[in-house]
């Protein structure tokens, strides 16, 4: 049957007969994956075909790595970026540790080469790791008790621990201090391993709501596992006394809980390693069982090498060796192996008395400039703020943050008005800060704390 052609661009032809209302397939009620496009007096149907991720979400903004974009997103001259809890100099610049790129000539020296380390990692460092957080001659190291393993740095430990806790401590409860760091319930919730909080801050003193810690330590089910932040409590930077560690260890001991330190800033809190180990190395004098995460990016400044390990306290050599079966059972499938770079830094520098000496000054000199930040900070508070407001708690705490007790619209005063880039809990690091915009921090926080409050808020009585 001969028949007309109508042509549709340089391609396409279509019989002048067919049906147009067939091919508006595109019309409501029709199929909601045809789109209809009109050419002329026919309309075609394209098909699209929907993605198999169209019912992924998009996931909110990681809260403290945001605070980072939108620094540099802005350009005042007066702009801080006090979020990232990472080292800086009085310049602000980042800072890499004259004993590392000692470490890291030494390496390349040597001619070391890249190939796979052991699942566990390398064994001088978790010998390194395990000394430096126990004294190398404590008895859990003497007498084995202690399975240590490479993790990728703080982050990477806690969450070996908590598989290890999902996988053998099935219904096990992990209570965790309110506030804490921001990655621990993340952890947790990633391992399926269920968690509650223990009364840690408190906010009419901007202090440690001691009595509070105990009583819901004494209320957790009896075997929890009671997270505890070795030193500089992050976010608060209030850290117990040491009676009040002896306390903790006795309620714990009395419940039959077992601890679960991180400790991510030894040496850097206080400016001594064995210092700022004292919490642990109490509970291992008790003959306690118990995990210590590590990390080692902010006393050696290998944020981006992602070194660090996990260690568990046993009663005897023979469960230690099975513990640490076990954790590299759960690493094989995870990430099979941890990398060479930043362990063999830390073995090197631990591992020569000269360097080890050097890293101990450099460590004490970053502990000693945050401190000095940190006096400075509260002198311009209290000589520009003249309500007779107490501004002490900022000289009780300890480490590179500050927890400043400003609430979320302060905070956002401080961002908006003032340039001051912090997470919206109200903590500042003090890494951050340098001495010569200490007083402009103090214009800002003054302001923001009595001029910025919601209508519905009070300020915080001190």
């Amino acid at each position: 049957m001969a028949s007309s052609m109508l042509s549709l661009g340089s391609t396409a032809l279509l019989p002048r007969e067919i049906n147009k209302d067939k091919l508006k397939l595109g019309n409501s009620g029709s199929n909601p994956f045809l789109k209809a496009k009109s050419i002329g007096r026919v309309t075609m149907t394209v098909s699209v075909k929907p993605s198999r991720f169209e019912g992924i979400t998009m996931a909110p903004p990681d809260p403290i790595l945001g605070v980072s974009e939108a620094f540099k997103a802005d350009t005042d001259d007066m702009k801080l970026n006090l979020g990232v809890g990472a080292y800086r100099t009085e310049e602000l610049q980042p800072y890499v540790l004259n004993v590392v790129k000692k470490a890291e000539n030494l390496m390349l020296e040597r001619g070391d080469n890249k190939e796979y380390l052991p699942i566990e990692g390398l064994a001088a460092f978790n010998k390194a790791t395990a000394e430096l957080l126990f004294g190398a001659g404590h008895p859990v190291i003497k007498e084995q008790k202690v399975a240590t393993i490479q993790g990728l740095s703080g982050t990477g430990s806690l969450r070996l621990a908590a598989a290890l806790i999902e996988r053998y401590f099935p219904g096990a409860k992990v209570v965790i201090s309110s506030p804490t760091w921001g990655n621990h319930k993340n952890i947790f919730n990633d391992a399926k391993v269920p968690w509650s909080e223990y009364r840690y801050y408190d906010p009419k003193t901007i202090g440690l709501d001691f009595e509070g810690m105990i009583a819901d330590i004494k209320e957790a089910p009896e075997g929890s596992f009671i997270l505890l932040h070795g030193c500089a409590h992050n976010p608060t930077g209030i850290d117990p006394t040491p009676e009040q560690w002896v306390k903790i260890a006795d309620v714990i001991q009395e419940k039959n809980h077992i601890p679960f330190f991180d400790v991510a800033y030894q040496g850097f809190a206080s400016g001594s390693l064995d210092e700022d180990a004292a919490s642990v190395r109490l509970f291992a004098e008790r003959g306690m069982e118990f995990f210590v995460a590590q990390s080692y990016s902010k006393n050696l400044g290998l944020y981006a090498e992602r070194i660090g390990a996990i260690n568990v306290v046993c009663s005897s050599a023979d469960a230690a060796t099975r513990v640490k079966s076990q954790l590299k059972r759960i690493a094989r499938p995870m990430y099979s192996n941890p990398p060479v770079h930043g362990a063999r830094i830390v073995a090197n520098v631990v591992g020569d008395a000269t360097m080890f000496s050097e890293w101990k000054a450099e460590m004490e000199m970053m502990a000693g400039r945050i401190k000095t930040v940190r006096q400075k900070l509260y002198d311009s508070l209290v000589s520009k703020d003249k309500s007779g407001k107490d501004w002490s708690f900022i000289l009780k705490q300890i480490g590179m943050f500050s927890f400043t007790g400003l609430n979320k619209a302060q905070s956002d005063n401080m961002t908006n008005k003032w340039h001051v880039y912090m997470t919206k809990d109200g903590r500042i690091s003090l890494a951050g800060l340098s001495l010569a915009k200490c007083e402009y921090l103090a214009d800002a926080i003054i302001d923001s704390y009595h001029n910025a409050l919601l209508y519905w808020e009070t300020p915080i009585e001190l």
